[in-house]
């Protein structure tokens, strides 16, 4: 029998047993869980509203909305046999016009495999994974700048990771997966205010607008700055990037055509009046492709109409028609022309 002066003496012990660590720890981590169940409720809600509304953006593979962009385009529109991959930057993604190669050269099946903003080591990363999950492809165009040859030391070379894009693009894989692993919740907010209008073309200078191929159209009848200033030194770590693809597409019996887009004239004047930045650039791309490939100087060759341009290296979508019936052209010749080195013998494009 307990005796009464004993009852507060145990009363006292449950409360500190109450109030051991052990049982702060199991409240805390109840309260933890709780917290990470709601917050995981409340983005699921968010992901589905911003769907529901079509202000959804892709998953942040590489937290860069043009790029995830185009690889939300192709998961959703796959291109059926591809045999020609045209790869660079934003210029090779504005300046061709699918439509228009198909009508010059029928023969052909063209994929832009282009995304806005890469350096000549990322476009190559990119062109080596496309290379690979498309077995038809013959040939590869890469239309650059030489600010794409500049700076290659200072960004990653994988864009993005392909073990999480391979299955997302060509596996379709359930999105909602990739929204947890790559989880940008600042970039996802201020995308979200956005994509869905730079998809309807509502955004004049940044549309995320495709065709059928992949290309970009840029249509406007307005034009901005120059927006790109004086170049960078050019660097040796892209020139080695096109110089390992040219080895595997040499060894592969695929071809290659590097094109030098236009650039503005007022640029030229202003940051290279004398020819030597583009003259090394000619120089360098040439010893680069050795003995295999194409190198076409659009920049010297290609009479560029007054009203091309809309920045310093960016052409409307008009001149950029223009500019692909040039580019086709410069194909047939390389792929009709005599059997010798730096050209595309047979073009490979049955």
């Amino acid at each position: 029998m307990i005796q009464a002066a004993e009852l507060p003496r145990a009363e006292d012990e449950a409360t500190r047993a109450a109030s051991a660590p052990g049982g702060i720890r199991a409240s805390y981590l109840l309260s933890v869980l709780l917290g990470l169940v709601g917050a995981l409720a409340l983005f699921c809600l968010t992901l589905f509203t911003l769907e529901r509304t079509g202000n959804l953006p892709p998953p942040a593979f590489s937290n860069n909305l043009c790029v995830d962009e185009k690889l939300n385009f192709l998961r959703a529109n796959p291109i059926r046999s591809p045999n020609l991959l045209v790869i660079g930057s934003s210029v090779a993604w504005r300046h061709v016009d699918g439509d228009a190669l198909t009508q010059a050269m029928p023969e052909l099946r063209p994929m832009n495999g282009a995304f806005c903003g890469l350096f000549a080591n990322q476009s190559t990363y990119v062109g080596q994974w496309l290379l690979d999950r498309e077995p038809g492809i013959r040939s590869v165009v890469m239309i650059a700048d030489p600010q794409d040859f500049a700076g290659c030391w200072r960004v990653p070379t994988a864009v993005f990771n392909r073990e999480h894009v391979d299955p997302y693009v060509y596996g379709d894989a359930s999105p909602w997966g990739y929204y947890m692993r790559y989880f940008a919740p600042q970039s996802l907010a201020r995308n979200a205010l956005t994509v869905k209008a730079q998809r309807a073309g509502q955004i004049e200078w940044d549309p995320l607008v495709f065709n059928r191929h992949g290309d970009g159209p840029l249509v406007t009848d307005n034009t901005r700055e120059l927006l790109y200033g004086r170049p960078e030194a050019l660097d040796r770590n892209c020139f080695a990037a096109l110089r390992q693809l040219r080895e595997r597409l040499e060894q592969s019996g695929q071809q290659l055509m590097v094109v030098s887009t236009p650039l503005h004239p007022e640029w030229k004047e202003r940051y290279d009046p004398d020819g030597t930045f583009m003259a090394d650039f000619d120089q360098r791309i040439q010893a680069s492709l050795g003995d295999h490939g194409t190198y076409w100087n659009a920049d010297k060759d290609w009479r560029t109409p007054d009203n091309a341009f809309v920045d310093a290296v960016h052409l409307r979508w008009s001149a950029a028609q223009h500019f692909t019936l040039a580019l086709a052209e410069q194909m047939r010749r390389a792929a009709t022309g005599p059997a010798a080195p730096n050209g595309l013998e047979t073009a490979g494009l049955e």
